[in-house]
């Protein structure tokens, strides 16, 4: 029970934040927990900016007695239940969820003396179903949906408990192996999209239960599914005991499930039932030449965090935007985007795209973070293992270099999935570091970007023997 009292806490705390600008009240506004209404004090509102809805961690502290310790210095607050412990500052989007770094959309801030974050929070990390009533101004959190019934009371309990012995995904399968079979409570929640199994009165048994029966989170091994992005579970409760698994996809709307038992197996089958990509692009004319441009990130995945706050994926695609206006001037050569807005494909996607169009080039553009490291700059390179990827890699950064004048950190192998299951020559490059204020500045920068984007066109036009000009 203290498991679960934490999870709502953690997850009300975590409702709030926004920037002293641009403050949108909604006066008189509720907070519905499990169906029941907190009270909130005089001075303490329910917020909105831009479409994201806040509430003070004062809310959390005065109704679930958690332990919330602040440093006015630091301007730090840490919330600890138990082991979990969670560490904010205001400012900054970073936070520590125990030992594991996470994003938040919006920074803390501090709003009338109460420190406050964003509520999308809540429904990543603590798979809350959370509402926003916005003609109502009513909050609803709610984890009745995905919480069991307690396991009945009685010498017998032990005996009783049921063990996941093995969790495995393929052939867009979930099989979980059990000792009995369990009535298991499935939720389909979105931002971000995924479907929630809750094993009731289950626990993990063999060797998952030491590294997995104290709150920590296991992944599998899903190699590159196209419209899903992760499997992951964990002992989500001890008290009374919970396994819960957790498949996060692009769109759950394209997905649908149906789960089953079979000799002590649950299998829950996913049919994928939709278009997950953007429309196709038009097949490229023949005997031209087809670049692919991957703007790194975007939509929902805004990749890393610049020294100013600026999203990575904005940088990305600004620069694409600018390599594919200069390709289009070039009649030999055809260019294809893997995006030209602020959406999501996955990385699946890009390389299937460029696979299925057999294309000569892929260039995904990226900007590098060091966020600990703020004084860390330059350019580099990657390829795979390819010898054709090497040497586009090498004549892509020897443009680079000349070009935009930032420190030369090489070209270098990696092993990253767009230039590793692509079969095309394929580089990923990682233009400068966007957590370094000087290198940031000069990366936002129109004259900076239209440097780049020419070295880039001038590296991939030498790489496929096309003229260079001085």
């Amino acid at each position: 029970m203290k498991k679960f009292i934490f999870l709502i806490l953690f997850s009300v705390f975590f409702l709030i934040a926004l920037p002293h600008h641009s403050v949108a009240a909604t006066n008189q506004s509720k907070i519905i927990l499990n169906g029941g209404e907190i009270v909130l004090p005089e001075d303490v509102e329910v917020v909105n900016v831009k479409n994201n809805v806040m509430i003070p961690i004062r809310v959390v502290a005065e109704n679930l007695k958690f332990k919330v310790d602040w440093n006015q210095k630091t301007q730090n607050v840490k919330i600890q239940q138990n082991s979990k412990v969670i560490s904010l500052t205001v400012g900054k989007k970073e936070a520590m969820v125990d030992k594991d770094q996470k994003l938040l959309n919006i920074d803390p801030q501090i709003i009338k003396n109460t420190v406050v974050v964003p509520i999308r929070f809540v429904s990543e990390e603590m798979g809350l179903k959370v509402n926003w009533n916005n003609a109502d101004k009513i909050v609803t959190l709610d984890s009745n949906d995905t919480q069991p019934a307690p396991p009945a009371t009685g010498g017998e309990n032990d005996s009783k408990l049921n063990h996941v012995n093995e969790i495995n995904f393929a052939n867009n399968q979930l099989v979980v192996s059990l000792d009995k079979e369990v009535t298991p409570v499935i939720s389909k929640l979105t931002n971000p999209d995924r479907i929630v199994v809750d094993l009731p009165n289950t626990a993990f048994g063999g060797h998952a239960a030491e590294s997995l029966n104290s709150k920590s989170i296991g992944k599998l091994d899903i190699g590159g599914i196209p419209n899903l992005t992760e499997v992951r579970y964990s002992l989500f409760n001890q008290d009374p005991a919970q396994v819960r698994i957790v498949i996060e996809l692009n769109n759950i709307n394209a997905v649908q499930y149906t789960p089953q038992f079979m000799q002590d197996k649950l299998i829950l089958d996913l049919n994928f039932n939709g278009e997950i990509s953007n429309t196709e692009p038009t097949p490229p004319n023949l005997g031209k030449k087809i670049v692919i441009i991957d703007p790194g990130h975007g939509g929902s995945d805004p990749g890393t965090t610049g020294y100013s706050q600026k999203y990575e994926k904005d940088f990305t695609l600004a620069l694409s935007l600018k390599v594919q206006a200069l390709l289009l001037k070039e009649p030999e050569i055809e260019v294809i985007m893997t995006r030209e807005t602020d959406v999501y494909p996955t990385r699946t996607e890009r390389v299937q795209l460029a696979n299925k169009l057999k294309a000569d080039v892929f260039v995904s553009i990226h900007g590098n973070s060091v966020p600990t490291s703020p004084q860390t700059t330059g350019t580099e390179t990657f390829f795979y293992q390819r010898s054709s990827s090497k040497d586009l890699a090498n004549v892509i950064h020897k443009h680079l270099i000349e070009a935009i004048g930032l420190k030369d950190r090489g070209v270098k192998n990696g092993s990253l999935q767009v230039i590793r299951e692509t079969t095309m020559p394929a580089v990923l490059l990682e233009i400068g570091f966007l957590s370094n204020p000087e290198e940031e500045a000069l990366m936002l920068s129109d004259s900076f970007q239209d440097k780049a984007a020419q070295a880039i066109v001038d590296g991939i036009k030498e790489y496929l023997g096309k003229e260079v000009k001085p």
